[in-house]
């Protein structure tokens, strides 16, 4: 299974709901989905469908947090592995 990205309008900015798996070249796509929304308006990244991330996805999914991305419905082992790369990296 291949990694999806779908742009849902909200009423204070953007969900972007994520399925699939987060790895390889679906990092860098889902870095530019970031970049090109959280310019406009609060972005929403929804990863209740997500069932395999990289390392690489880990910490595209923390620096997003990092700068005020909202990560929803994020699978606890993910979580999990989104806080432990914040603290390494601070």
């Amino acid at each position: 299974m291949t990694c999806r990205i779908e742009r849902r309008a909200a009423r204070n900015g953007v969900v972007l709901r994520v399925s699939g798996r987060i790895e390889g070249a679906y990092v860098a796509m889902l870095r530019e989905s970031i970049r090109k929304e959280k310019a406009k308006r609060g972005l929403a990244i929804d990863l209740a469908e997500v069932t395999l991330v990289s390392q690489d996805a880990v910490d595209a999914l923390a620096d997003a947090e990092d700068t005020g991305v909202e990560l929803r419905d994020c699978p606890a082992y993910i979580r999990e592995w989104v806080s432990r790369a914040k603290t390494i990296n601070d």
